[in-house]
C-alpha cells in the first residue's frame, strides 16, 4: 500500500469479533492507517482500552447509560466521547476514507447509510442491513459513488473471483456453505439441540446468533439474499452448495464454462484483509492453507427439507417488498428465544414462516418504514413465542 497520508479508518462494533479482527490486521501496518472513530454497543471498558490503544479521535458508545463509564475511562486522553444511536450516525458522517460496517442486526443501518452517503469505501460485515434494505442501500452507494467492499468470506470470494470479469459475462454464482455442526443430524435428532450445540460451529469462531443461523441454515438463506443485491446476475444464477472443510469460499462460473473460486484458510482475517487493503493486498499472519494436509475437499447439494430457511430465504427475495425485512427481524427474535431456551431449535424456522404468512405491510420506501416493519414483526413475534411457551 502506497497512501500518500495514512487511511482514516472507522470500525463500527469495535469490540466484536469483525471489529477486534480488523484491528488484529491494522496492528500489521500500523503507520498505513488513523483510527477516526471506534464504536461498541454497551462494552464501555473494551472500547475505552481499544480508544487509547488506537489513539482514537473519537469512542462511541451505543448504549447512553455507559456514556459516564465510557467518558471516566477515557477521561485524560484526546479522545472525544459520544454515547446514542444518533451520535453512531453522527460518527459515521465524519466521512473516514474506509468504514467497517460491523454493527449486529439493523442498528447498523442509519451508520452505515450515513458512512455510504459521504461517497468513501464501506466494507460490510452487517448483514441483516443488506437483507432488510438492499434496495436502499445499493441506491444510496450509487447515488454518493461509494464503494462496498463485501467482508463476508462468501461474498469476498465472489468479488475476488469476479476481479478482471464483468457481471454481465457471469453464468453462476455459487455460495459455499460448511452445512453448519448438524450437517448429517436428522430432524428428529435436531428437536433436542441445545444452545450450547447450536453455537459450537465445526470451522468458524463466531458470536452466537450467527453461530445459530449457520446451524439453521439461516445464514446461507441470509447471504443468499445479500447476493442477490451485490452481484445482480438474476436470483435464478445464485446457487447453494455445501462444502463441510469450508475451504472453497464461493465460486463463479463464466459464460465460457470457466470457473473461478476463492479459497483459504477459515479466518475472518482474510477477507477482511481483502477489503482493507483494497484495491491492493497486505501481508497478514493469517495460516496458509495446506491443500496436501486437508487431502479432500468434499460437496454436497442442501437439503431443504432438514433445513428449510434456504428456501424461505428464496421465497422471501422473490416476494420482495417488506419481506425480507420480516424474516430478518422475526429470524433474530427467534434465535435470542431459542438461545434462552423459550423455544426449540426446529421451532426457528417454523415460527419466522408463520410471521412471514401473517404479516404483510406495504413496501418500505425508506427508512422509517424499515424500521417500522422491524418493530412491529419484533412484537408480533415475541408473542407468538410468547403463545408457543403457553
Amino acid at each position: 500500500m502506497n497512501h500518500a497520508s495514512p487511511r482514516t479508518i472507522s470500525i463500527f462494533g469495535a469490540t466484536g469479533s469483525v471489529g477486534t479482527s480488523t484491528l488484529d490486521l491494522v496492528r500489521l501496518e500500523r503507520d498505513k492507517y488513523r483510527i477516526l472513530a471506534l464504536t461498541a454497543n454497551s462494552n464501555a471498558e473494551e472500547l475505552a482500552k481499544l480508544a487509547i490503544e488506537f489513539d482514537a479521535e473519537i469512542a462511541v458508545i451505543a448504549d447512553s447509560n455507559q456514556y459516564e463509564a465510557l467518558k471516566n475511562l477515557l477521561t485524560g486522553t484526546k479522545t472525544e466521547v459520544a454515547a446514542g444511536p444518533e451520535r453512531l450516525v453522527d460518527a459515521a458522517a465524519l466521512g473516514a476514507d474506509w468504514t467497517m460496517a460491523a454493527i449486529v442486526g439493523c442498528a447498523g443501518l442509519p451508520p452505515t447509510l450515513a458512512a455510504l452517503k459521504c461517497g468513501k469505501t464501506v466494507a460490510l460485515a452487517n448483514k441483516e442491513a443488506l437483507v432488510s434494505a438492499g434496495a436502499l442501500m445499493m441506491a444510496q452507494a450509487r447515488a454518493a459513488g461509494a464503494t462496498l467492499l463485501p467482508v463476508d468470506s462468501e461474498h469476498n470470494a465472489i468479488f475476488q473471483s469476479l476481479q478482471g470479469g464483468r457481471v454481465d459475462q457471469v453464468r453462476k454464482i455459487t455460495l459455499t456453505a460448511s452445512g453448519g455442526p448438524f450437517r448429517t443430524w436428522s430432524r428428529e435428532q435436531m428437536a433436542s439441540v441445545t444452545p450450547e450445540q447450536a453455537v459450537a460451529h465445526p470451522n468458524w469462531d463466531m458470536g452466537a446468533k450467527i453461530s445459530v443461523d449457520s446451524a439453521t441454515m439461516m445464514n446461507k438463506g441470509l447471504e443468499l439474499i445479500e447476493a442477490h443485491h451485490l452481484f445482480p446476475v438474476g436470483l435464478e444464477n445464485i446457487d447453494i452448495l455445501v462444502h463441510p472443510q469450508s475451504v472453497i469460499h464461493s465460486m463463479v462460473e463464466y459464460k465460457d464454462r470457466s470457473t473461478l473460486a476463492q479459497l483459504g484458510s477459515p479466518d475472518m482475517r482474510i477477507p477482511i484483509a481483502s477489503a482493507l487493503a483494497w484495491p491492493e493486498r497486505m501481508t497478514t499472519d493469517c495460516l496458509p492453507l495446506d491443500l496436501a494436509k486437508i487431502t479432500r475437499l468434499d460437496f454436497e447439494t442442501p437439503d431443504h427439507d432438514r433445513f428449510p430457511a434456504i428456501k424461505l430465504s428464496r421465497d422471501a427475495i422473490e416476494a420482495g417488498g417488506a419481506v425480507p425485512a420480516i424474516l430478518n427481524a422475526a429470524n433474530e427474535i427467534a434465535v435470542a428465544a431459542f438461545l434462552k431456551e423459550d423455544v426449540q431449535f426446529l421451532e426457528i424456522t417454523e415460527i419466522v414462516s408463520r410471521i412471514i404468512d401473517s404479516y404483510s405491510p406495504p413496501v418500505p420506501n425508506d427508512l422509517v418504514d424499515i424500521f417500522g416493519i422491524d418493530r412491529e414483526v419484533r412484537e408480533r413475534t415475541a408473542t407468538m413465542i410468547e403463545d408457543v411457551r403457553v
